[in-house]
């Protein structure tokens, strides 16, 4: 008797208890999950036996012992030079937190589906059952030979800091933690064109953020980097400043460039005259606070699925109100930088991603909104078709000025 075959993503399946109703009956999203999101599909033909001699042996040998004796060859002949990584521990999942590995997998494979669907870049989802940062950096390291890049994704800070800097300085492919950069990215892009629009420079503005985990790290290092006036971090404790004794390694160099104006005590008292809030924290900043900051002030807060400041509220005092939601203008999402990130350096072989290509990325993707600039459109749509080649282009040309690019 032939053995039943059965669809992965039929309706008529019942849960592990049997006889349930299936979890897809009656919400779509498990629907849409059932088997998964993403397969492994062929490029070439395989129709007869001359094609499985080319793509299989004898054929394959041959395409093997000349990588053999020319390594650099595995970025012509294999997939390599074209593929990413995505790689967890589980530990900071969305706004789910620590739910471990194997329940991190839909958002891995829904971020893979993001890099193929935007970027054109082939991803692998890979959930670690591990949490130790060596455990992590060594795993990462055995497994790199078959990726050209690697994204680090929904990792909990601090370590995730330590863990980039440790498999950049080992491997000579880019790392890259879009938790951090790629929201770094994206909020550069909507505060230039929130400058551009209020005709100031970035220069003349005086940011505040909320949270001083990976995003609001990377945030600040990038506006200094962009050349902000000066930005200040709040934590759970208050505004991070070089007289505190009770930071971590990381908010003490935080610290050592940022606070310029030496500002102490609570975050509600650094948005006092502010010109820029930005949220990455959760939680909920008061009204009166946010009508405390300046005239044509700017309030990104990101934090989902509740902004810090509810878009009704900023709108009362700001100038340009952007959120981390999709169903509000002026949506900051990361899905508009990490797919062309790793397109342009991909493109290019880079080693890695230095701060200039992210710059370079942060200024095409601005440059994209171009004349149609207004308050509520300071940053593209994720779906706008000349977001991913732009941010590419640059990213390669700039991968080139700074000399990390191999072809």
């Amino acid at each position: 008797m032939a053995a039943e075959i059965v669809n992965p993503r039929s309706d008529s399946t019942t849960d592990q208890d049997g006889g349930a109703e299936p979890l897809d009956s009656f919400d779509p999203a498990f629907a849409l999950h059932r088997g998964g999101k993403m397969a492994v599909q062929a490029t070439v033909p395989l129709r007869d036996k001359d094609d499985l001699s080319l793509a299989y042996t004898p054929g394959v040998a041959r395409v093997c012992t000349a990588i053999a004796e020319q390594p650099e060859l595995v970025n012509d002949y294999t997939w390599k030079s074209s593929v990413v990584a995505v790689v967890t521990d589980g530990t900071a999942v969305l706004g789910l937190g620590d739910i471990g590995p194997e329940a991190s997998l839909p958002v891995m494979e829904g971020k893979a589906i993001l890099f193929k669907q935007f970027g054109g870049v082939d991803a692998v989802p890979i959930a670690l059952d591990c949490t130790g940062v060596d455990e992590i950096v060594e795993t990462v390291v055995r497994l790199a030979p078959s990726f050209g890049g690697v994204n680090l994704e929904d990792i909990s800070a601090p370590r995730c800091f330590e863990i980039e800097r440790r498999l950049q300085e080992q491997l000579d492919i880019p790392i890259f933690h879009d938790d951090q950069h790629g929201t770094a990215v994206v909020t550069l892009a909507a505060l230039r064109n929130a400058a551009r629009l209020s005709r100031r420079e970035i220069g003349q503005l005086r940011a505040v953020i909320s949270g001083a985990g990976a995003a609001g790290v990377a945030i600040a290092k990038m506006l200094v980097e962009a050349g902000i006036g000066d930005v200040a971090l709040a934590d759970r404790k208050g505004i991070i400043s070089a007289d505190r004794d009770d930071l971590t390694d990381v908010k003490r160099q935080v610290a050592g460039f940022t606070n310029k104006a030496g500002l102490k005590g609570t975050l509600e008292d650094a948005l006092a005259g502010a010109d820029v809030f930005i949220g990455v924290s959760g939680g909920t900043v008061p009204e009166e606070a946010v009508a405390s900051m300046a005239e044509g002030s700017f309030v990104f807060a990101m934090a989902n699925p509740n902004p810090e400041v509810h878009p009704d509220v900023a709108h009362k005092y700001a100038a340009v109100v952007a959120t981390g939601r999709s169903d509000f203008p002026n949506q900051i999402n990361n899905v508009l930088a990490f797919p062309g990130i790793f397109a342009g350096a991909l493109q290019v072989r880079a080693s890695r991603i230095t701060e200039g290509m992210k710059i370079a990325a942060a200024e095409a993707l601005a440059a994209v909104v171009g004349d149609d600039l207004a308050a509520d459109y300071v940053i593209p749509s994720p779906f706008d078709e000349r977001v991913a080649p732009a941010v590419t282009a640059a990213v390669a040309a700039a991968a080139r000025a700074e000399g990390v690019a191999r072809r």
